[in-house]
């Protein structure tokens, strides 16, 4: 690891406090500047400098001062014109100090051009299989982007794959509620959210208890050693999705089978944070996401999907799942079982996907 320090400018920048404490986590030595007369972000710092504006004509003779008396090695900047400043003229001024950082601007805008060609793949090679029902055109590039974008920020798994399968999915999905067993954060639920409101199919139903006493899956492996926080993760889904809810999204804090009896005996439901909801008491798309337990996912299948309409759709996530084979083999007895309501199915990504005949 490099001995040297890292200087941090302008310090009090978000982007700046935020690098700062991944650089001392990563066991780097830093220093905080500014050139403010006086910086609340100086108590951010052990170590701090003060520098003139970027523009002023004693601004490099500063920093080489700077360099030399805290031993700086490399230089981290959020702020664009510094950035560019120092860029250019480090190499022939200062040339053993470095940027860290590449251009803030590109940093900025790559997760949009990522989006963007997120858009333009589904656009051009969309997925193509048989429905048995007629199939709408896709959002625009710009609402595919849109959904791409946000759906990056919320954290969870719900790999691109599944993504590019569910504008498939709802393209040919009837009117109906859309329902999700299992949401935890809601990164699903918010892609789930907005192809419903994109492609005119329904409102969206989130059922998860979010309480620790639903969550060993796997017997006391691997995955039960994981401490989580249900209370927090309800807080995160609260977040992520009530801004773009517009009375079009609730749940229901339940375990799986309390909510399907409630959902089947009263289509409304009400919340605190979302008001109030009526669905039609008839499931478009289902996608099942709880928890990976052979009984528990063979539980959800028996609770919800007998409730999904003519031509919905049924999703089971992670039947492929490399901590077990729950969801796989509960997902291979319902296609065995069921294969004459089945008009197709397929597996992308993690999830298996079944369409259900029209007829």
């Amino acid at each position: 690891m490099d001995s040297k320090r890292i200087l941090i400018f302008p310090g009090g920048m978000t982007r700046s406090l935020g690098y700062a404490q991944q650089a001392r986590s990563d066991g780097h030595r830093i220093v905080g500047a500014s050139s403010l007369g006086h910086d609340p972000a100086r108590e951010s710092y052990d170590h701090w400098a003060y520098l003139p504006y970027v523009n002023d004509v004693d601004f490099m003779s500063a920093l080489e001062e700077v360099v030399q008396t805290h031993d700086i090695g490399a230089i981290y900047t959020p702020n664009a014109v510094v950035w560019d400043v120092l860029n250019a003229r480090l190499p022939g001024e200062l040339p053993g100090v470095r940027l860290v950082n590449p251009s803030p601007m590109s940093e900025v805008t790559a997760p949009y051009a990522a989006s963007r060609k997120f858009a333009h793949d589904l656009r051009n090679n969309p997925l193509s299989f048989p429905t048995g029902s007629s199939v709408r055109d896709l959002p625009t590039d710009r609402e595919i982007a849109a959904l791409y974008h946000h759906v990056e920020a919320i954290p969870g798994m719900c790999d691109h794959d599944k993504i590019r399968a569910l504008f498939s999915v709802f393209s040919s999905a009837p009117k109906g509620d859309v329902v999700e067993v299992g949401t935890w954060w809601g990164k699903s639920a918010f892609v789930l959210l907005r192809l419903a409101c994109l492609n005119g199919v329904g409102d969206l139903l989130c059922v998860d208890p979010w309480s620790a006493d639903f969550l060993a899956q796997d017997a006391g492996g691997i995955v039960d050693s994981v401490k989580v926080d249900a209370d927090g993760a309800f807080d995160i889904f609260v977040t992520n999705l009530l801004p773009y809810a517009n009375g079009c999204l609730n749940y229901l804090r339940q375990p799986s089978a309390e909510a399907a009896a409630r959902y089947k005996a009263s289509a409304s439901v009400r919340s605190p944070e979302f008001g109030q909801s009526d669905y039609h008491g008839k499931i478009a798309v289902l996608h099942i996401d709880g928890n990976h337990s052979e009984a528990a996912v063979r539980a959800d299948v028996e609770a919800w999907c007998p409730l999904v309409c003519k031509g919905g759709w049924i999703i089971l996530d992670d039947y492929v799942w490399p901590y077990g084979d729950g969801p796989k083999r509960v997902g291979d007895e319902f296609l065995e079982d069921n294969a004459k309501r089945i008009s197709g199915s397929f597996v992308m990504g993690s999830a298996l996907f079944i369409k259900l005949a029209d007829g």
